[in-house]
């Protein structure tokens, strides 16, 4: 098994029994995961290796912030502590934690009634009220005056972008239907930049302690009911509307490249309830992020920069829905605060 973890040293320092079995479950990019079954149960180990989530003091931090936040009834699947009272190990220079293992299947918004759309905006809007419960006061809720924690996209950077994306299009052979594809979306995007390329958002906005990385692949689901959020490694002081905009844009994204407004507005009304979010808020972020899509060519990078193809498949929905978000603007806008 490649990359495979020191288990005898590791199970030793969680007194968590003998290895029995040991099977890859996540091959991420950033870090790796394991499900492990030993003499006294079962177990997710997860490998920190992505240098930005691996510092062991920050690991800790995120822990504890996990076992407060199960403190509050948020499905979570907290870290075990060691014989030494630490949620992480370091072995050989590498960084790992063992997790309880949550038996669970992911579910996409179309997979979800409308009442489980309501419970999901419910559940990120706890999360992120929870969080600013029991995270330190430095990382509570900013002024509105406050600089943006990244700055928008400059369209300027993006044509430029562009540009070289189109180059690399044009001398991939032989020539095939993604090309083509990718061509197409890349000038399409072109042109609507330049209409748009006066609407980018300003710095400032309220921010707060989020998840990070909430979507699909990051929620677990026993029976009809959230078991467990888990890969906490982005957690962090963001504006808390556009995790909860950019979360729904993943989750309810149907394969022709729209979003299921309906879903959206029971998802969000309910996230507004639970995190005291306004409607003024949810228009900024629905900005933001739509913003955000129409400069964003992540899967092309990686096609075409990196050779890595894992993203191939969705990238017909996600390049389409920059073009029906900008064109059906204000329809998501009143989903979102209505």
């Amino acid at each position: 098994m490649p990359h495979a973890p020191p288990l005898g040293d590791l199970l030793r320092r969680y007194a968590a029994g003998s290895a029995l079995t040991c099977e890859p479950v996540d091959q991420g990019l950033l870090n790796r995961g394991y499900r492990l079954r030993t003499t006294s149960g079962h177990y997710f180990l997860k490998h920190h290796f992505d240098p930005e989530t691996a510092d062991p003091a920050a690991l800790e931090r995120r822990h504890r912030a996990t076992q407060r936040l199960a403190g509050l009834g948020v499905p979570v699947a907290p870290p075990l502590a060691g014989r030494d009272g630490r949620t992480v190990a370091v072995v050989g220079g590498h960084t790992y934690a063992l997790h309880p293992w949550i038996d669970g299947r992911h579910r996409h918004g179309g997979q979800l009634t409308t009442g489980q759309c309501t419970r999901l905006g419910a559940l990120l809007g706890a999360v992120h009220a929870g969080l600013e419960r029991v995270m330190p006061p430095k990382g509570r809720t900013a002024p509105a005056t406050s600089p943006h924690p990244v700055r928008s996209a400059d369209p300027a950077e993006t044509f430029a972008l562009i540009d070289d994306l189109l180059a690399r299009v044009r001398r991939h052979r032989p020539a095939d239907s993604f090309d083509e594809l990718a061509h197409h979306r890349l000038l399409e995007r072109r042109a609507l930049l330049e209409r748009h390329a006066d609407r980018r958002p300003p710095r400032g906005g309220s921010v707060g302690w989020v998840h990070g990385d909430f979507h699909p692949f990051n929620l677990l689901y026993r029976g009809d009911a959230p078991a467990a959020i888990v890969d906490w490694d982005r957690l962090g002081v963001q504006p808390r509307g556009e995790e909860a905009v950019r979360a729904a844009a993943i989750f309810f994204v149907r394969p022709d490249g729209t979003l299921d407004l309906t879903k959206a507005r029971a998802y969000a009304r309910a996230y507004r309830r639970a995190a005291q979010a306004t409607p003024s808020q949810l228009a900024a972020a629905v900005h933001r992020v739509w913003w955000e899509r129409l400069n964003d060519f992540w899967m092309l990078r990686w096609h075409y920069e990196r050779g890595d193809t894992r993203a191939d498949p969705q990238f017909p929905a996600a390049s389409a829905l920059a073009v029906w978000w900008t064109r059906e603007y204000d329809a998501v806008c009143d989903a979102f605060v209505e």
